[in-house]
């Protein structure tokens, strides 16, 4: 059976997705608004299967009560620290979900928090706020190893993954490797594709693990150009330690 996938645009610049099968049983990812969810719900005559949560933070949780209220007895998937965002079903590392006659495997990432979970149905990745287009999530409880072993373990995924990032940030994140690679023509000949795209208010996701091994700094700290950017520095001498001072010059500005 075939799935359809939808991103339906939330908050300032979060993206809930929607899975969607051919009887048009929908499953929805990080609701952090009820509004969009139920609006599409109304116009597509979508008949909900479940929530899943990949963290606890409020954009991508504020829309679980009231549409918990609106379906009762809604299982909503996600990790402990959602139990008290209205996650009926605690699910960790290695679990696994059927829903939609696929397959969803939980993997644990922390790094963002430190109970952040992202959901693998091949193609399909969800993975909240650990890995962007073009860049990684804040270490807002965890730390910077823990964040670049979570992206290790995204990266062993295929190629053709379908990376289903949860916020449109690709625009700033490539403004960012262009300014520390001004000469790599697969960054900036992406970042003029992704500006075109945000000049019509288009989305620039999902984007696939093939396209992110060659334009996203934080999933090449072993590649030349970057270990070259870092060469005085003698103590970053590997991977882990350029991603945590690439994580800190992003959020440096």
């Amino acid at each position: 059976m075939s799935l359809t996938l939808t991103a339906l645009p939330a908050l300032d610049d979060n993206y809930i997705w929607a899975l969607i099968d051919d009887h048009k049983r929908a499953i929805i990812i990080d609701p952090g608004d009820a509004k969009p969810v139920l609006n599409a719900i109304a116009q597509q005559q979508w008949k909900l299967e479940a929530i899943l949560l990949t963290h606890h933070h409020a954009d991508h949780t504020g829309g679980v009560k009231a549409l918990t209220e609106h379906y009762p007895t809604l299982p909503v998937y996600g990790p402990e620290e959602t139990l008290s965002k209205g996650a009926t079903h605690q699910v960790e590392e290695g679990d696994e979900l059927e829903l939609l006659n696929h397959t969803f495997t939980i993997l644990a990432t922390p790094g963002h928090t430190l109970g952040h979970i992202v959901y693998y149905a091949k193609p399909y990745l969800f993975c909240g706020d650990t890995l962007f287009s073009g860049g990684c999530g804040r270490l807002f409880e965890g730390s910077a190893d823990q964040m670049f072993e979570s992206l290790s373990r995204i990266n062993q995924l295929p190629k053709e993954t379908l990376v289903c990032c949860a916020h449109e940030y690709t625009l700033s994140n490539l403004d960012f490797a262009h300014r520390l690679l001004p000469d790599n023509s697969m960054i900036s000949d992406y970042r003029d594709k992704v500006k075109k795209l945000r000049e019509n208010n288009q989305i620039t996701l999902p984007t696939t693990l093939e396209t992110e091994r060659l334009i996203n700094l934080f999933l090449m700290t072993d590649k030349p150009e970057v270990v070259e950017l870092f060469k005085k520095n003698v103590a970053l001498t590997t991977p882990a330690q350029r991603f945590a001072e690439l994580r800190r010059l992003k959020d440096r500005g």
